[in-house]
């Protein structure tokens, strides 16, 4: 499907026996460049060798501008609104002690609770061509996930670097609208990687396309791209 994949890495933390890092991939799908961020987490042995390796990126990327059928994204229409900050960059980090709260915020659609120790710092995330920087524009953005997905995360691997913070929470979702014409509704695999940056930003790694569609629309938009 991509077999001219490419990628280069940044930002990398190693935590242990943790290591994160972030990638700008490059690909050709069905003769459409496409680019899109994603982070990159394993989990390694004693002996150096990683025993575990979660991706975590938006496939919607993939399917967005190649498919005729692509779903609408999820967050189309979301931009800044409201007071402009003020000049400078705001506080873009976490501490461990923060960490509990910070997923009952997520599990609870709590976008307040997110933001509370954001203020100042520029969201980058999925559907997004521009971080978003007034406080307005960043719950907009939140409240639009959490109003189309109930989300049941638990903590996973967190990278403590020198400038920079990787938070990864890992669970299911389930869509708030019906995922079948009968209406049946399923729990599916997903996960979020919070980056914490040296310059203020705050950038969110998740896939939309659970949030969007049911997993027969998936698996369908899928077998379109693969197929010649």
């Amino acid at each position: 499907m991509v077999p001219d994949l490419h990628y280069t890495g940044t930002d990398v933390v190693a935590d242990g026996g943790v290591v994160m890092f972030g990638q700008w991939n490059t690909a050709t799908v069905k003769g459409h460049k496409v680019a899109y961020p994603q982070i990159a987490r394993n989990v390694l042995g004693d002996d150096g060798k990683t025993i575990q390796a979660r991706r975590y990126y938006d496939r919607h990327v993939l399917v967005r501008d190649t498919l005729p059928d692509a779903p609408k994204g999820l967050f189309e229409g979301v931009s800044d609104s409201g007071r402009p900050p003020a000049p400078g960059w705001g506080r873009a980090s976490v501490t461990a002690r923060e960490l509990p709260d910070r997923l009952a915020a997520w599990n609870t659609g709590n976008a307040d609770a997110l933001l509370r120790r954001m203020n100042g710092a520029r969201l980058a995330g999925p559907g997004l061509t521009e971080p978003l920087a007034t406080q307005a524009g960043k719950r907009d953005y939140l409240q639009r996930l959490f109003d189309r997905a109930e989300l049941e995360l638990k903590a996973g691997q967190v990278g403590f670097g020198r400038t920079t913070t990787y938070v990864e929470w890992y669970g299911t979702v389930t869509r708030k609208q019906p995922a079948s014409p009968a209406g049946k509704v399923v729990a599916v695999p997903f996960g979020i990687v919070e980056r914490f940056g040296p310059d203020g930003t705050w950038e969110l790694y998740f896939d939309t396309l659970p949030v969007l569609v049911d997993q027969e629309t998936i698996s369908r938009l899928f077998a379109q791209l693969t197929a010649p």
